[in-house]
């Protein structure tokens, strides 16, 4: 949908993106910088090449960490970004990437404020630039209490018509029944990711709206691939038989989800129905350690997810349950959890052995689901938590991102699906229904 670009053109060869950048966009005026000019080409490419380019000034400020960029692959997508006159920037590509305008639609590729960035690195402090941030959209940052609160208030220069509400809070809320609290008190107007356990009492509430659906999501423990046991198929397997995951749906989530088998949901297109369950077995699963030559099983570390998310609401109380069942077929498991940052950070490191970890989609396409989490190009600075590399799933991945027919697509994120299915780097636990309950006001 076009927003800072407002249209674009695709070269034949799908190797060049044309962007047409729209005129007349105010940047935002805080207390820290007031803008000389409007937004435009040169802000694109100034932001996109943070990102891309490792000379760029701000590409270590505030760590250097470009998850979805560089989890994405987008480095080696792109030749060259290019400034084409004041309002027109032009991408060119190393092979076609059929998924690449609904990646630009994510949030990663914000635009950020070029005369912003250089006037505090001037001033000798960059780390403002992240910290205090300057965009073009219909709020403007106005503070922030760590752990606590941040605060906006309306754009009435926004390019898409001033906002009709004035301020906007985020109450920074961590617990799930303290957010419903609020909203049940009139606190607050919406109270995202509800517990489960509070939905019942959110619907008899005729002062609140339960909007509810199918979530673009899944659950899952992934398997460090690179990791002792974890690179023998055959005791990855064995986790998959040994866990009775359809005994967690009504502890963890009341009834509001569905067992997963494939690693992405069936919300989205390209997803393949004919994949076979790996369900529950103690016996296979012991004949699987048996294959492995460790029939009596192994000691082990399980991370236990520390937030609250609609695809693991309770991640300790899941650990607890998972612990229980390889117990069964002799695998020991420690329960391991650290604060969400240190978490991130360390998975991002790969030192975990199994991780509870999930996914909600960003853009709709399959591809942001299986190469973003289980690409080889995500593998040590992405996403895919399993560090998992298969030539032929990979194969598979490549076919689908350089054709634009939806069927030739499709073809192969099915083909995709069972090969991930064949090697189980993860086990596939849960697609959750998704609530949002919000004031009738």
């Amino acid at each position: 949908v076009p927003s800072l670009a407002e249209s674009w053109f695709v070269s034949d060869d799908q190797l060049s993106y044309t962007f047409n950048i729209r005129k007349g966009v105010k940047l935002h005026t805080t207390k820290e910088f007031k803008p000389t000019r409007d937004l435009d080409a040169s802000d694109v490419v100034w932001s996109f090449n943070r990102m891309f380019k490792k000379d760029h000034p701000y590409n270590k400020i505030s760590g250097g960490i470009y998850e979805y960029w560089d989890g994405m692959g987008m480095s080696n997508i792109i030749r060259d970004i290019k400034l084409n006159g004041t309002h027109q920037v032009v991408i060119t590509l190393n092979h076609p990437e059929a998924p690449l305008l609904a990646n630009f639609a994510m949030s990663f590729t914000s635009v950020l404020s070029k005369e912003y960035g250089e006037k505090m690195m001037a001033a000798g402090t960059p780390e403002v630039f992240d910290r205090l941030p300057v965009g073009t959209g219909p709020f403007i940052y106005r503070s922030y209490q760590k752990d606590t609160m941040i605060r906006y208030t309306a754009n009435k220069e926004y390019f898409g018509g001033a906002p009709k509400v004035s301020r906007m809070v985020f109450s920074i809320t961590p617990d799930a029944s303290v957010r419903t609290q609020k909203l049940a008190a009139g606190e607050c107007h919406l109270a995202t990711q509800p517990s489960p356990t509070d939905i019942a009492a959110l619907k008899l509430n005729k002062d609140i709206t339960v909007l509810e659906g199918p979530g673009l999501n899944i659950g899952y423990l992934a398997l460090n691939t690179q990791e002792k046991p974890f690179d023998n198929i055959h005791v990855r397997r064995a986790i998959n038989y040994a866990l009775n995951r359809t005994t967690y749906v009504e502890p963890i989530y009341l009834g509001f989800t569905t067992v997963a088998k494939n690693p992405m949901p069936p919300t989205i297109w390209g997803y393949n129905s004919d994949v076979k369950m790996i369900d529950f077995n103690i016996e296979k699963a012991k004949e699987e350690l048996k294959k492995a030559g460790m029939p009596d099983g192994f000691s082990t570390t399980l991370w236990t997810l520390p937030v609250s998310r609609p695809y693991n609401p309770n991640g300790k109380k899941m650990g607890e349950l998972m612990q229980a069942d390889l117990a069964k077929i002799g695998i020991k498991v420690e329960l391991v959890s650290y604060d969400w940052p240190t978490y991130l950070k360390k998975a991002h490191a790969g030192e975990h052995s199994m991780l509870q970890m999930g996914w909600t989609g960003d853009n709709g396409d399959p591809d942001n689901f299986l190469r973003v989490l289980l690409g080889c190009v995500a593998k040590d600075n992405g996403a895919n938590r399993a560090r998992w590399c298969n030539e032929e799933f990979e194969a598979e991945l490549q076919a689908a991102l350089v054709s634009s027919d939806p069927a030739v697509r499709t073809a192969a994120y099915e083909k995709a699906q069972k090969i991930f299915k064949k090697e189980a780097p993860w086990a596939t636990i849960a697609h959750s229904t998704v609530f949002m309950p919000v004031s009738s006001k």
